[in-house]
């Protein structure tokens, strides 16, 4: 009989002398990237899903508008245009809400490619003490950001401002921000 060996972790539960505060860190930062993706998959299968019926829904409104027009004059067909209208107003109301939650995925899609990153800087021993891989790593976040809003708020938490005071901040520029147009990105 050969005797096989198993290679286990040392984990906080079941710390030795292997055991790493960095390993812990990677773990949990590969978590968290798992679960942003995971729970993206879920939200692009459900604005998939909500895309087809809303192109579905607005082939079918403008079929009743067609033949709507086509009825005479009258209340029943003020009333159908009517209401084909307000499904159109409805259909560009879910449209600006489809370019916020593309807005979010991207936030998203970025968070993870960053806590990717620091996972790798932080579990080589080569690079976690090099102010030089920090630094890149810092100036590929910024570049990701293609929003001013995003790159504004960056640059407070590298200016060592809270959590706290850069969301009021956030918070107050997208509330003056409110009645100006949608923002393309």
């Amino acid at each position: 009989m050969t005797e096989e060996s198993e290679t286990t972790l040392s984990t906080s539960h079941a710390p030795d002398l292997d055991w790493s505060q960095i390993r812990e860190t990677v773990a949990m930062l590969t978590l968290a990237v798992a679960r942003i993706e995971y729970a993206m998959k879920d939200g692009n299968d459900s604005v998939d899903t909500l895309t087809e019926w809303f192109t579905s829904m607005v082939g079918n409104a403008q079929v009743i508008n067609m033949a709507a027009q086509d009825l005479p004059e009258g209340s029943t067909r003020d009333i159908i245009l009517s209401n084909c209208q307000a499904v159109d107003e409805k259909v560009q109301s879910a449209i600006i809400a489809f370019q916020f939650y593309d807005k979010f995925t991207q936030r998203l899609s970025h968070i993870s490619v960053i806590l990717k990153s620091l996972s790798a800087i932080v579990s080589d021993s080569g690079r976690v003490y090099s102010p030089y891989e920090w630094s890149a790593l810092q100036k590929m976040i910024k570049s990701k950001y293609t929003l001013d809003s995003d790159q504004k708020m960056f640059d407070a938490i590298l200016a060592g401002q809270s959590v706290e005071e850069v969301l009021k901040e956030a918070i107050k520029l997208e509330t003056e921000e409110k009645g100006s147009d949608v923002e393309l990105f």
